[in-house]
């Protein structure tokens, strides 16, 4: 007889089906897994064999055989663990088939009996949905997994006693409930901000439309602080958004205690992560800084002093909104629909162009410095600002800045008028200006004769590329929108080009 429990291998968030089948039959007594198992999961023999010990089944004096189906896809984790013991538990008559298998189960074990929780519910969870299935997962991940739905019935348990408990009917086990989703309160406001007007107004403009942007200044300037604040004035996340970060989460195993935020996510990787940091892979291809900012902010301060090959794993995903990573036997992809935004110091000394400073490298310094960005990934940057030092007479002024809610409010407003627009167009999986295709581009930002003057004349002088041409009409929908108007003006335009100005003439 061969008995069969149903879980699932990790492909990106995606969770495909796996089957789990167990014969036991005559022969010298052990227990061999194959079905292309990693270490992980060879290892679950010796952690099942004890589990069942511990909680009063001995293993059967015959040969056990398991086989995780398809053979041909990689096996990795301990979430193996309880799908095993479940199905040894169904050979054994512990457990009733029929009824097990309407669940996907997942779960590690530990030596004494008891359920530990693993990465990756939440996609499992919402795999079973889609599969017409129930859950069955360890205690803790119970309100994660409550996430997916009020009708994916789901079984928790603690321990193997308690689920074989629970099928027998003599201890219930309740469904779990999701836990409250943690609110993004006290964010750093722009109001804490003095001066630095031009740069708020690029801020306010790439929050607007989900544009690239680039703080170029000197050390102390306030770079790091108006990104760290660009969080407050974003709109908050749509419900597939927060499950989509979420799953990401889950399979990164960052979901403390399956609570969940409303909060965008903000990455902020140091300037020596790796590429497998930054896009993802490594041994077990997990999600990388990339993926965990989806539909959120990635920053990198220090922008010049990262890996160039690493800055340039990132084209891919600005331009496709995911991060493909291969494999010789597989490809795995993970979602990266993120807004980059990078600081950095004008040179390497940090203080060229300032007034009554002098370089001690000579012009160089600035020109082999800002040469670490390639000229590919700057093309995809939309907005690119100066930020000066400020003197210590303004900053001994007292605050007059702008708060936070009042610039969220009208980013807001524009974001709805992003989402009409595309709506009416037949596109409403495209939310915002950023994410505006090529095809679309010329349809959203139509020119008026001064505009498209304009435009003829300084894309010849500033020699735009095709993808930097989309990107400027992108930005100036996008300050059209800010002030409420369906016309975009030379004076939109202009804004727009003067964003893409600072690197050419510094480099110069």
């Amino acid at each position: 007889m061969v008995s069969r429990i149903t879980t699932v291998a990790f492909s990106g968030i995606e969770a495909l089906p796996v089957d789990v089948q167990v014969m036991i039959a005559p022969g010298k007594m052990g227990m061999s897994i194959v079905g292309l198992p990693d270490k992980a999961v060879a290892e679950s023999r010796e952690r099942v064999q004890a589990a069942l010990h511990a909680s009063g089944l001995s293993m059967p004096v015959k040969r056990v055989t398991i086989n995780l189906a398809p053979a041909d896809l990689p096996k990795e984790g301990s979430h193996y663990d309880l799908p095993i013991a479940a199905g040894l538990m169904v050979a054994m008559g512990v457990l009733p088939q029929e009824a097990a298998q309407r669940y996907i189960v997942l779960g590690e074990l530990a030596l004494d009996g008891s359920i530990a929780p693993v990465n990756g519910v939440l996609p499992a969870a919402m795999a079973a949905g889609s599969l017409a299935r129930g859950l069955i997962c360890p205690a803790a991940c119970g309100p994660e997994a409550a996430w997916a739905g009020g009708t994916l019935a789901i079984i928790a348990p603690d321990s193997l006693l308690a689920l074989a408990n629970h099928f027998k009917g003599t201890q219930i086990i309740r469904r779990p409930d999701p836990l409250p989703l943690r609110i993004a309160d006290n964010l750093p406001d722009l109001a804490d901000i003095k001066g630095q007007e031009s740069a708020k107004r690029a801020l306010e403009v790439a929050a607007a439309g989900r544009h690239n942007l680039l703080f170029i200044g000197p050390p102390g300037a306030g770079k790091s602080m108006l990104a760290q604040r660009l969080p407050s004035i974003l709109p908050p996340l749509e419900a597939r958004e927060l499950l989509d970060i979420s799953m990401i989460s889950s399979i990164a195993g960052e979901n403390q205690g399956g609570i969940l935020s409303s909060r965008r996510p903000f990455r902020a990787p140091h300037h020596s992560a790796s590429m497998a940091a930054m896009v993802g892979g490594g041994l077990k291809t997990r999600p990388g800084e990339a993926s965990l900012a989806h539909n959120g902010v990635l920053f990198l301060d220090e922008f010049p002093e990262f890996s160039p090959q690493v800055l340039d794993s990132l084209r891919q995903p600005l331009e496709s909104g995911e991060c493909v990573i291969a494999r010789a036997n597989h490809h795995i992809s993970y979602p990266a629909r993120i807004q980059l935004v990078a600081a950095m110091n004008p040179c390497r000394c940090g203080m060229a162009g300032e007034p009554g400073y002098t370089c001690a490298r000579g012009p160089r310094c600035r020109s082999d410095y800002q040469a670490r960005i390639s000229g590919p990934l700057l093309d995809r940057i939309d907005l690119r600002i100066e930020v000066p030092a400020l003197p210590a007479v303004a900053l001994m002024q007292p605050a007059q800045a702008e708060p936070s809610a009042k610039v969220a409010a009208r980013v807001k407003a524009a974001h709805e008028w992003q989402k009409m627009r595309f709506a009416a167009l037949g596109r409403p999986d495209i939310r915002t200006n950023g994410d505006c295709p090529a095809a679309l581009v010329e349809t959203i930002a139509v020119l008026d004769t001064g505009g498209a003057a304009l435009m003829r004349e300084i894309s010849e002088k500033m020699r735009l590329s095709a993808r930097a041409y989309h990107r400027v009409l992108k930005v100036a929908r996008t300050i059209a929108d800010l002030d409420g108007t369906d016309r975009i003006s030379r004076l939109h335009l202009a804004e727009a080009l003067s964003y893409r100005r600072v690197p050419e003439r510094q480099a110069g």
